[in-house]
């Protein structure tokens, strides 16, 4: 079925079979123009079944490009780029990669001559939208297929939204109907998926469940303070030492502690030096480096420590081991990253976790226990993304210089992206950025206000997630990455950056610039880093764990001894029903509430404590409140805790004006009225339906 060029290339790599997700693809795709989500575990051969039927499928001689693979990073436009190169050495097909760091003058060529294969980002799409829709229209108007790598990535998340709204904003201007393939390792709901590409009825999902061994091994150091036990590094340096291995803290501070502190251990006892880290502060072309040697080094053994950057698909070669430390806030996170390992057909992958405290340890249970029973997190349901709305229409307007404001509600209205938010609420949405001056209405047209020309013209306006003001870091004129700016960023403090201690000697503000020497005094460095959200489902497993006589051979001695006092500790509840009891401890100093349920129902529970006027301190790591009162307040009023959830746009108000940053996780949010800002945090922060089933359901038992 496939064409003649595409089968020499098979012949000349010496491939015996086709995988079970490329012979599927194949099959499909050469007879179908319907879309696909292709999905199939890491490393299965997923960007060859997108490719080699769709290379086979479309005519390369029509005028324009014909494929265009959209990818969440650069880094993996980079490392996808030679593969599909290789792909087409037989084929007369250009392939361009189009974002920021991209040869220009490959990207004029390919202006002047639409034609082949083009590899970009969202924000590349983005920003051809907003400044030269001509370009976008002079290469994208005869498109037959779209293949979205790492398409998990997007799926109910904002940077999702705005790449669903480019999407159709692409269609818009193509000639004929394009289609679209996805390709992910661990989607949770394949109906999202398939709603994904704005055609959920024309989308099938070609799923192969063929598993990969996966050997485990659970250990316990308790962390003593912030830093990690010595006897954990000296035991981790042990089990890495001889291998290439890839570990994951879960923060960008973690992870250089990690990687300084290994290779201290290293020079030691002289052993190898290929300790790094890999994160986003990070300087690329260090990034870069850390990818090539590991990818190109067959010999010598390596050490990475990174964060979600070496998560997704980006090639770095053969790895023996992954290591996480402490849990991963989500399942489909801790499938990734396990998946980067035993790659090679036949090999199984080789998962050492590390927990530190035994909250972690439980989670980490629970997640490997829930992935062994075929659980991943379904995304986030984004069915009013308002704020993003307000972005597309800036975009819009801009790419139009101007457009007729019927015109531009009849866009939005139509945009896939948008379905879910009614036309009064886009008209009422439009009219407050008129007022504040981000639009301006001249008769029956809008263009970009003078307050909005600010933001438009920003180099970040074509992103839609948050950045974090960052300040450049350098030695002796040298860039080595950038650190977000926090208090603790002061002159002879040590910070840790590109696996080396650094003391600052001079923070330029207006700069936004940290000049540093490398540190010798020892002094503890600054961390920074933050967490993320649990599902009620991670918390329920808890909880049943604790409850359960079940002995785990994954387990070492002290990981099964800290789980035994655990559970020890919780038997003086007398939970009868896992569904509905929840734990109480009532101390003669303290009481503390246990819920086991989601970030954002403990968010929301927290608001309406807080309403009661119920003092505590939240903690989201073993999901429980410290109550600062009597045992007697709370329960006399945790039967009219719902109350409130009648009239809560109220209160969320009330909680906005008192603290803004509530909104911070929403780069575009603050430009809504008022109202369309409590919407959005009961949407995305809160959980408002799940709070209220959670509490007339729960029953409160003490140890009492």
């Amino acid at each position: 079925m496939l064409s003649e060029p595409i089968r020499k290339f098979i012949r000349d790599k010496g491939w015996e079979q086709l995988r079970p997700i490329q012979a599927a693809a194949i099959t499909r795709i050469l007879t179908s123009d319907d879309n696909y989500i292709l999905a199939s575990r890491t490393a299965s051969g997923k960007t060859e079944a997108a490719f080699l039927p769709i290379l086979s499928k479309v005519d390369f001689n029509e005028s324009g490009v014909q494929v265009l693979y959209i990818s969440p990073l650069i880094a993996l436009i980079n490392d996808q780029f030679y593969r599909v190169e290789e792909l087409c050495k037989n084929l007369d097909v250009d392939v361009v990669k189009w974002h920021g760091e991209a040869n220009k003058t490959i990207k004029d060529r390919l202006l002047k001559q639409p034609k082949g294969i083009v590899l970009i980002t969202p924000e590349s799409l983005e920003a051809m939208f907003a400044n030269k829709p001509f370009n976008a229209k002079q290469l994208f108007s005869n498109l037959k297929y779209v293949v979205i790598d790492e398409i998990h990535s997007f799926i109910g998340t904002d940077r999702g939204v705005q790449l669903k709204s480019i999407l159709f904003r692409i269609q818009q201007i193509n000639s004929k109907s394009f289609s679209i393939v996805g390709l992910s390792a661990t989607i949770g709901d394949y109906d999202e998926a398939k709603k994904f590409t704005g055609d959920e009825l024309k989308t099938k999902v070609l799923l192969d469940r063929t598993a990969k061994e996966i050997n485990v091994i659970f250990k316990y150091f308790k962390s003593k303070n912030n830093d990690l036990p010595l006897e954990l590094l000296k035991d981790l340096y042990v089990e890495t030492k001889d291998n290439k291995v890839l570990i994951f803290p879960n923060s960008r501070g973690r992870v250089e502690e990690v990687a300084v502190k290994l290779r201290k251990i290293s020079e030691l006892v002289k052993g190898h030096s290929n300790y790094f880290s890999h994160h986003s502060s990070v300087d690329r072309e260090v990034r870069e480096y850390v990818e090539y040697f590991a990818k190109n080094n067959n010999r010598q053994n390596f050490c990475i420590s990174c964060t979600s950057t070496l998560e997704l698909g980006i090639d770095i070669g053969a790895v023996d081991e992954v290591v996480q430390i402490d849990s991963t806030q989500s399942i489909a996170s801790l499938i990734q990253r396990v998946g980067r390992s035993g790659r090679k057909e036949g090999e199984s992958s080789n998962l050492y976790l590390y927990a530190t405290n035994e909250w972690s340890l439980l989670q980490s249970i629970a997640c490997w226990l829930l992935y062994k029973e075929g659980f991943i997190e379904p995304p986030q349901k984004n069915e009013k993304p308002y704020d993003i709305l307000v972005h597309q229409a800036l975009s819009i307007t801009k790419g139009y210089s101007g457009i007729i404001l019927k015109d531009l509600i009849q866009q939005l209205r139509e945009n896939s992206a948008f379905s879910g938010i009614e036309l009064f609420e886009i008209e009422e949405i439009l009219d407050h950025l008129i007022e504040i001056d981000f639009l301006e209405k001249l008769q029956q047209e809008v263009i970009i206000g003078v307050q909005g020309e600010m933001v438009v013209n920003s180099r970040d306006f074509y992103s839609v997630f948050k950045t974090e003001e960052n300040f450049k870091v350098v030695n002796a004129g040298n860039k080595i990455g950038e650190v977000p700016f926090s208090p603790q960023i002061i002159e002879n403090e040590n910070i840790l950056l590109s696996a080396k201690i650094w003391k600052i000697k001079f923070v330029d503000h207006k700069a936004k610039k940290i000049e540093v020497i490398p540190a010798k005094d020892g002094k503890k460095p600054v961390f920074f880093g933050n967490g993320g959200l649990v599902n009620s489902k991670i918390r329920d497993k808890m909880l049943e764990i604790l409850y359960s006589k079940m002995n785990y051979d994954f387990l070492d001695k002290p990981s099964s001894e800290e789980l035994a006092i655990l559970r020890k500790d919780f038997s003086v509840f007398n939970l009868q029903d896992l569904k509905y009891d929840r734990p109480l401890l009532s101390g003669e100093n303290k009481i503390e509430l246990f819920t086991f349920t989601g970030t954002q129902i403990n968010r929301t529970i927290k608001l309406l404590l807080d309403i009661a006027g119920i003092k505590n301190i939240f903690n989201d790591s073993n999901s429980s409140f410290y109550i600062q009162g009597s045992k007697f307040e709370l329960t006399s009023k945790w039967n009219i805790l719902p109350l409130p959830l009648a009239d809560i746009d109220k209160h969320i108000s009330n909680l906005l004006d008192l603290n803004p940053t509530i909104l911070d996780f929403s780069k575009w949010g603050h430009y809504l009225p008022a109202k369309y800002q409590v919407k959005l945090l009961k949407d995305k922060y809160f959980d408002i339906e799940q709070t209220k089933k959670f509490l007339l359901s729960i029953k409160l038992l003490t140890n009492e």
